[in-house]
């Protein structure tokens, strides 16, 4: 029997579609658009902090001891001596999570409190009805038509679903919305997506042509609709849905659309129209019956749909959260999913509480000295039941109860434990915390990582992670924003075999290379970067074009500028108010192309459906244009057919050299520039550029018309269009006359190749995965110096599952038998070179080179199965560098999540917009950077940073810095308390395990308050075991971090037997040395508690000298603080036991102590002598170490000391020219080619607008 629905205990089914009314109704029942990063809200916080702090099993071992010494009879120590301490350490962590938790909110509420247009009045703001039809939904909202429609702003946590906003130019969308209208032709706009998959191109979306007419507040505030769609989800690239709508209010609808409530399907007017491409990627989610949906939602009756018009919505009409609109005045559209519900959340996850490695370390450590503190308690404990078992009898004084030893035995282990529970230093919580903090405050407080131009300095957002950073071993970057600027700059040119250039970088200065031009009879201003090929400024440029006396370059330098302003799908746009020409290009490289004619007296001003007007040196030209074969991968390349006004026909063609080359007319005399170019292409990719061949052939009429009519019908083919389009493409696309190549600077941000090299020197690993296409992200790999010369490119392309995993075994396996082809690799090379023979012995890897493995989005899908996914991490952690193309936000995390989980290394993403924040979380650390995606990654971040060049500082200084530091707190907290408290065992020996203290229950108190709190302290603060010029002339050192060197177990044990060493010298040679002195001269018995002191003292001055032969930096709070205490102890100790005890009987034990021991000579050289005998050995070690087994950062620090000049940089220029010469090599494989261009419907975009017509004001 089935439950009813109603009772609260049935799990209801999760929904399947959503049901959006438009107008919206008030309350809206679905998510807020408020959003929230932060770590904790008024109800969680209490719980996580605390959930945070006692899993730190220290914590722990103090909240037990807290609760030991509350009971009577057990404790032989202060109640409070624990509670207390235990109490404050945790306000302390409570009010820096707070601090750090309130600027997690101020930028939330930066976000939420943003301002977007919301429509109000008419439609858009009134009360939805419940009844079941639209038609009675529209009856019921007649009363709030008074109001006319008009757009107020908003905050967009007022934004709620079935809102209709208003968005404008260079505004990010408030949530997910569905386009209804814009200020362009069609309802079309541009978005830029870079914040959500990385790509730089900007995306075409376009409104359904129904609601397209929306262009007024008043015709927008008549619409009454629904929209039936999927239920929130994670797809980016997906989403189904249906508007219905009463189709009298929809201003684009046909007459008898409007009478039959039918609307006709789409047809493709390759003239008119843009044409409604499938969708690039398949729905990640199944497909919805709609019409199940329409019966079981109740809002449309079968026998009653005649007056409702059903307009399907696809990717294509959906503006997600996190894109920006671009290029576009203003758009309309109607809010889907708000807040955390958005698919750009969707792909986000909670903020998570992350544990450092050393915390882990030091959770391992606290059990281990847990375990020594229970063994020492329970030997305590059995020498108690031992002492009363057999001397109990005699010892009728002490009145024991020897009727239950058992008991008491169980009574005695929680005494001792209460004993010697100060092995565990509770100030190490509290010091560690402010060390951190510190440490933040000196990555915050750098000017090396101030970037001026923004005025952002770097914000460590959670100081618990400084000392992370010092053990990175892979680094996940994004690209876009990341590396680059994504700002495309138009930089040189080969034309016609004659190079040109903006800027000169080898200027001619000699008379070599004057002579060496000489029989040019030209005067070139300089040379290319190898000196093979003359180079000339874009001023030269210009007078070639009229003043050349060859015919034949003048010509070449027309035809080259014509096609940059004609050969493309850029939109010009001129702003109002200043009357400047701005360029829509749906990719940076079009457009610089475009900027780059414009700058050399071709610009591009009009665009008509049919034509382009280009100003050419100060007269205008109107080109048809008759048709575009559009760009796309596989093609490599876009032509257009240009008619002349003269009426001559041309076919300009754009692409990769590979493409280009190869349909050359290879009998016409123009194309003997080949070579030439080749060399160009060379030099330019060398630099990192991104470059094209251009080309061209004028076209006989009758081959046009014959050629037209086949690309006409390929462009209504109803199946494999594009197919048909690039077989037709092929056609007229040949006997082409090389014209020249472009170069285009896709722009680094400063410093970014050097901080990559720097890192790969540090022995860093770093993966990029980028949301971009391939060819641009090896391009991009290249210039950045993530890939080398030397590197060997594995490149994973495959279509399928099985074919992926075949294609990584094969691999994995040539990666595993390198060992094998060593051998066999050099004992070819050797019979090559006896024979003569340059083979280049295909088919071994090189043993030696260096691999990268290249995978794009869709492979990565595969390898991120679980039964593959250990077989790329294989193949992957073999090679030196990983690109990942075309991923999503959420393969970013999931490739993060897999070298987290499986490699339990430390782990560094960064990135700078909201498609990183996943993958940002998802690691050890992550860095964001405030960059042009917004701030949306550098404030999910731990820290945040302006440019990609300050994580070398950040990394290779602050963060071996503060892992070394706070190793060193760490270790020496553990080595002063264990020095102390291992005293108190061994005084135990000699008590009968009593459970006497021999110390005086403030001075063990103030012992980690007072008199050795600060030689820790300054040494987490302060000490620098080598300083940052040479952690950065040295990168190498970093590698003392990502092997834990200063901080293992190994060291652990080394320290805790140094200390307990330490103990027993002091205890053993105090007790030696006072074992006969009962008295002073004067009479005065010393008793315990000066004996007490006495070894008191002596912890004290040990600790001192350990700690002055453990310091590597001394600045002057080194001194004070280390020599400072001891004689600190010195001058308190004396008034302390003078007036603490006329305080109410105060520490009543020490009475007179002081002066005691002050008088005696015995005093003075007991604790001299327990100094020496103590430290000797560490001192000798040292040395030992230092001279004979010395560290690599031993010897930068004797560099350091003594400014040994480095005699590294005079390679520098080898360096270069071995560099140049392996690029070169490099480049006679592959070229620089790069183009991100938008592969579809780019050629239906050009022939809908008319930029001579003026816009709609929205």
């Amino acid at each position: 029997m089935r439950l009813p629905t109603f009772l609260p205990f049935r799990r209801r089914p999760p929904p399947t579609e959503r049901l959006i009314q438009i107008p919206t109704e008030h309350p809206s029942p679905y998510c807020s658009n408020s959003i929230s990063t932060s770590k904790y809200n008024i109800i969680t916080i209490l719980p996580k902090f605390l959930f945070e702090q006692f899993s730190l099993y220290a914590n722990l071992f103090f909240l037990f001891t807290a609760i030991i010494q509350q009971i009577d009879g057990v404790s032989p120590t202060s109640r409070f001596s624990t509670v207390i301490p235990l109490a404050l350490m945790l306000i302390i962590s409570f009010v820096k999570e707070g601090v750090e938790d309130i600027k997690r909110h101020s930028s939330d509420a930066e976000v939420n409190n943003r301002s977007v247009l919301v429509l109000k009045g008419g439609g858009g703001d009134a009360t939805g009805s419940h009844t079941s039809t639209l038609r009675r939904k529209s009856k019921a909202l007649e009363a709030s038509l008074h109001d006319k429609p008009h757009f107020t702003s908003q905050k967009w946590t007022s934004v709620k679903v079935g809102d209709i906003v208003k968005v404008t130019n260079n505004e990010p969308f408030p949530a997910d919305l569905v386009l209804l209208s814009s200020s362009e032709p069609d309802a079309i706009c541009y978005v830029e997506t870079s914040n959500l998959d990385g790509e730089t191109n900007l995306k075409i979306k376009q409104g359904r042509t129904e609601t397209s007419g929306y262009l007024t507040p008043e015709a927008v505030g008549r619409l009454r609709a629904e929209i039936v769609g999927e239920v929130p989800n994670s797809s980016l690239y997906t989403y189904e849905g249906m508007l219905r709508a009463d189709p009298k209010v929809l201003p684009n609808v046909p007459n008898k659309a409007k009478d039959s409530g039918q609307s006709d399907s789409t047809t493709v007017n390759r003239k008119g129209t843009l044409t409604r491409q499938t969708p690039s990627r398949r729905a990640t989610v199944s497909s919805m019956d709609l019409q199940r949906g329409r019966s079981q939602s109740g809002f449309l009756d079968p026998q009653k749909t005649q007056d409702v018009m059903e307009i399907p919505l696809a990717p294509t009409q959906v503006l997600l959260r996190g894109s920006v609109l671009k290029n576009t005045s203003w758009v309309y559209a109607i809010v889907v999913f708000t807040g955390h519900e958005t698919k750009l959340l969707r792909n986000a996850s909670a903020t998570p509480i992350k544990m450092t490695h050393v915390d882990r370390m030091t959770n391992i450590q606290i059990l281990f000295l847990f375990g020594i503190l229970l063994a020492m308690s329970l030997a305590s404990s059995a020498g108690t039941w031992i002492r009363d078992a057999t001397f109990g009898d005699q010892l009728w004084y002490l009145r024991l109860d020897l009727s239950n030893l058992g008991v008491q035995f169980l009574y005695n282990i929680l005494t001792f434990l209460v004993l010697y529970n100060n092995l565990i230093p509770i100030s190490l919580m509290v010091s560690r915390e402010f060390v951190k903090y510190i440490q933040s405050g000196f990555i915050n407080s750098d000017i090396d990582m101030y970037y001026p131009e923004t005025n952002t300095p770097a914000n460590c957002r959670t100081s618990s992670l400084v000392e992370e950073l010092g053990q990175i071993e892979y680094v996940f970057s994004d690209k876009t924003g990341t590396l680059t600027r994504n700002i495309m700059e138009f930089r040189e040119c080969c034309i016609g075999g004659r190079c040109y250039a903006l800027t000169i970088n080898n200027p001619i200065n000699n008379s070599m290379d004057a002579s060496r031009n000489a029989q040019a009879n030209d005067n070139p201003k300089g040379m290319t970067s190898s000196g093979l090929l003359p180079v000339y400024d874009f001023d030269r440029l210009q007078s070639d074009i009229t003043e050349n006396p060859s015919e034949q370059i003048r010509h070449t330098l027309n035809e080259f500028l014509v096609l940059l302003a004609s050969c493309h799908t850029v939109i010009p746009e001129v702003q109002e108010d200043t009357g400047k020409i701005t360029f829509q290009a749906s990719s940076p490289d079009e457009g610089a192309l475009v900027e780059g004619a414009e700058m050399l007296g071709y610009k591009f001003h009009t665009r008509r459906p049919q034509t382009v007007t280009i100003n050419m040196r100060g007269e205008d030209v109107e080109l048809e244009i008759l048709n575009v074969c559009e760009f796309n991968s596989s093609r490599k390349r876009m032509s257009t057919v240009v008619r002349h006004p003269d009426g001559r026909i041309t076919l300009y063609t754009k692409g990769a050299d590979t493409v280009i080359l190869e349909r050359l007319d290879k009998n016409a005399p123009e194309n003997g520039i080949v070579d030439t170019t080749l060399t160009a292409l060379g030099e330019y990719a060398s630099e990192g550029l991104r470059t094209l061949c251009i080309a061209y052939r004028d076209v006989p009429k009758d081959e046009y018309e014959s050629w037209a009519k086949v690309y006409e019908k390929a462009s209504i083919a109803l199946t494999d269009r594009s197919g048909e389009l690039d077989r037709a493409a092929e056609l007229i696309e040949k006997d082409l006359i090389l014209l020249g190549a472009t170069a285009i600077e896709d722009k680094l941000q400063e410093g970014v190749p050097e901080t990559i090299h720097i890192l790969a020197q540090a022995g860093i690993k770093i993966w990029v995965l980028t949301g971009d296409r391939q060819e641009t992200a090896i391009n991009i790999g290249y210039s950045a110096k993530l890939l080398t010369e030397e590197m060997s490119l594995i490149i994973c392309n495959e279509v399928g599952k099985d074919e992926t995993r075949q294609f990584l075994e094969t691999k994995l396996s040539q990666l595993r038998g390198r060992g094998f082809q060593n051998t066999v690799f050099n004992a070819v090379k050797r019979n090559s070179v006896s024979n003569g023979s340059t083979s280049s012995h295909e088919g071994f890897l090189d043993p030696h080179g260096p691999m990268a493995l290249i995978i794009d989005g869709k492979c990565l899908d595969f390898a991120l199965d679980k039964d593959i996914e250990k077989l790329f991490l294989d193949v992957a952690t073999q090679c030196k560098a990983v690109i990942c193309c075309r991923v999503s936000p959420l393969q970013k995390a999931l490739v993060v999540k897999l070298v987290k989980r499986s490699l339990k290394t430390i782990l560094l993403a960064i990135g700078d917009g909201a498609n990183d924040v996943s993958m940002i979380q998802a690691a050890h650390v992550g860095v964001g950077i405030s960059g042009q995606e917004g701030m949306q990654a550098a404030r999910s971040a731990d820290i945040a940073i302006a440019q990609f060049r300050f994580l070398r500082k950040l990394i290779l200084v602050h963060g071996a810095w503060s892992y070394n530091r706070l190793a060193k707190l760490i270790l020496y907290s553990f080595y002063k308390n264990i020095a102390l408290y291992m005293t108190q065992f061994w005084f135990a020996l000699f008590n009968g395990f009593s459970g006497q203290t021999i110390y005086e229950s403030w001075m063990v108190s103030l012992f980690n308050v007072l008199f050795a709190v600060a030689p820790p302290m300054v040494m987490g603060i302060y000490e620098q075991y080598v300083g940052a010029r040479m952690l950065d002339r040295y990168p190498q050192l970093y590698s003392s971090g990502r092997e834990h060197v200063f901080f293992n177990v190994k060291n652990f044990w080394a320290w805790t037997f140094n200390s307990v060493y330490h103990s027993i010298v002091i205890f053993f040679v105090v007790t030696i040395m006072w074992g006969d002195e009962i008295g002073t001269a004067g009479g005065q018995a010393y008793g315990l508690w000066a004996i007490g002191m006495v070894m008191y003292t002596s912890v004290v001055g040990v600790i001192t000298v350990r700690a002055a032969l453990y310091t590597d930096w001394w600045v002057v709070y080194a001194y004070l603080a280390i020599f400072g205490s001891m004689v600190l102890w010195i001058v308190v100790f004396p008034i302390y036991s003078i007036v603490a005890p006329s305080i109410n009987n105060f520490s009543i034990e020490l009475l007179g102590t002081g002066t005691q021991l002050y008088s005696s000579a015995k005093f003075w050289l007991s604790v001299i002598v327990s100094i020496l005998i103590a430290t000797i050995r560490d001192y000798t070690y040292k040395y030992y170490r230092r001279t004979y087994r010395p560290k690599t950062y031993h010897i930068v620090q004797e560099i350091q000391k003594f400014n040994t000049p480095d005699y590294r940089p005079r390679m520098e220029r080898f360096r270069k020219a071995i560099h140049k010469v392996r690029m070169i090599q490099r480049l006679r494989r592959t070229q620089g080619y790069a183009f991100s261009q938008s592969e579809h419907g780019q050629a239906d975009l050009i022939r809908i607008y008319d930029t001579t017509l003026q816009k709609p004001k929205g």
